[in-house]
C-alpha cells in the first residue's frame, strides 16, 4: 500500500508540476503585459477593459514577426541584438534565454535534417545527434562523404559538432520533434526499439 501510494504520488507530481508551472508562467507574462497597457486603454475608453493588453501583446508579437521576416527588419533586429549583448547585467542573461527560445523556433528545427545515433564520445557508446549538413572532405588519404552532426550536451542549445563518415551514422527513423523530446526528457522519451522503420 505504501509503495502504491508513493508511485502514484510521484507520477502525479511529474504530471502536475510542468502543467502548473507552464500555466503560471503564461499567466504571469500576460498579466504583466495587461498591467502595462491597462492605463492606456483606461484613458482611451474611460474604463478598464480586461484582456485588451493581451490582444495588444499578440499584435506586437505579430508585428515583430513581420519585421523579422524581411531584410531591413533582420538588420534592425541584428543591431538590437548586438546592443543587448553590451548592456552590463542584461548580457549575462539575454544570450542564454535567447538560445533557449531559439532552440524551439521553426528556423532552428528546419536546420536539423534527421535524428541519428553516432558513436560519441568514444567507440561503442552512442549519442543522439541531429544531422545539419553533408560535406565532401578532401583529406590527404582521399575524398570522403562526411556528415556534420550536432550532438547536444546537457540541453538542446549546447553540444558538440562532429563530422563522421556517412556510413558510421545510424538513422533512427525519428522525427526532429521526437529527437528534441528525447533530449529534453533526459532520454526518458526514447522508444523501446531503434531504428524505427
Amino acid at each position: 500500500m505504501k509503495n502504491w501510494l508513493k508511485v502514484r504520488l510521484i507520477a502525479g507530481f511529474f504530471v502536475t508540476v510542468p502543467a502548473v508551472a507552464t500555466a503560471w508562467i503564461l499567466y504571469a507574462f500576460w498579466s504583466w503585459i495587461d498591467d502595462r497597457f491597462a492605463p492606456i486603454y483606461e484613458r482611451i475608453f474611460g474604463r478598464a477593459v480586461p484582456g485588451l493588453g493581451f490582444l495588444t501583446a499578440v499584435v506586437l508579437m505579430l508585428s515583430m514577426g513581420i519585421v523579422a521576416r524581411n531584410v531591413v527588419g533582420r538588420r534592425v533586429l541584428a543591431f538590437g541584438d548586438r546592443w543587448l549583448h553590451r548592456v552590463p547585467v542584461f548580457r549575462l542573461l539575454y544570450p542564454s534565454v535567447k538560445m533557449l527560445i531559439d532552440s524551439f523556433s521553426p528556423e532552428r528545427r528546419s536546420a536539423f535534417k534527421a535524428v541519428v545515433l553516432v558513436q560519441h564520445p568514444r567507440e561503442k557508446t552512442y549519442a543522439f545527434g541531429f544531422v545539419t549538413s553533408q560535406v565532401l572532405l578532401e583529406a590527404p588519404a582521399g575524398k570522403g562523404e562526411m556528415v556534420t552532426v550536432f550532438v547536444p550536451s546537457n540541453n538542446l542549445y549546447l553540444g558538440d559538432i562532429i563530422m563522421v563518415p556517412d556510413e558510421d551514422i545510424i538513422h533512427t527513423g525519428l522525427s526532429v520533434e521526437e529527437g528534441i523530446r528525447i533530449i529534453l526528457s533526459a532520454g526518458t522519451a526514447t522508444p523501446p526499439r531503434l531504428p524505427r522503420i
